[in-house]
């Protein structure tokens, strides 16, 4: 596990596999995102979408899961302190199967123990297609003084 101080900008990973099912669409909806073209497959079909499609903050809970499992369980990152320029570039739709790639693209001091750091984020579908992009603000264990 690294720490901040050998954090490389630039550096990148990619990881993950999570298959997106409409149970779990419907049901993420249901309880935070209730808009019919996320609960309701008819109502969907008559949508912009076309068919039932995830909603957008499901599908940061899916990246943030990637996230977890893959990179950040692994790590000497300590927790976010915000994430910049999140957008959802294409829907997300039954059986898509995603994966994230991560990019360090800045790193600064924060205090004596932490640094932070600028990771951008990607996630896409199982076509190669990007889903959803944001830049996470992430702070990181430094190496003891």
């Amino acid at each position: 596990m690294e720490y901040f101080e050998e954090l490389t900008v630039g550096h990148t990973e990619s990881f993950g596999r999570y298959e997106v099912t409409e149970d779990e669409i419907v049901s993420f909806a249901e309880q935070y995102d209730p808009q019919p073209f996320h609960t309701d497959a008819d109502a969907a079909r008559e949508s912009m979408f076309g068919g039932l499609v995830a909603s957008g903050w499901h599908t940061a809970a899916m990246t943030m899961r990637l996230l977890v499992d893959e990179y950040i369980a692994s790590s000497r990152a300590l927790g976010a302190a915000g994430v910049d320029e999140l957008r959802w570039r294409n829907p997300v739709e039954p059986g898509d199967v995603l994966t994230v790639e991560t990019e360090i693209v800045e790193t600064e001091p924060w205090d004596e123990s932490r640094g932070l750091v600028h990771v951008a984020i990607e996630t896409t579908n199982d076509d190669g297609a990007p889903v959803q992009t944001m830049t996470a603000l992430v702070l990181w264990e430094r190496k003891e003084a």
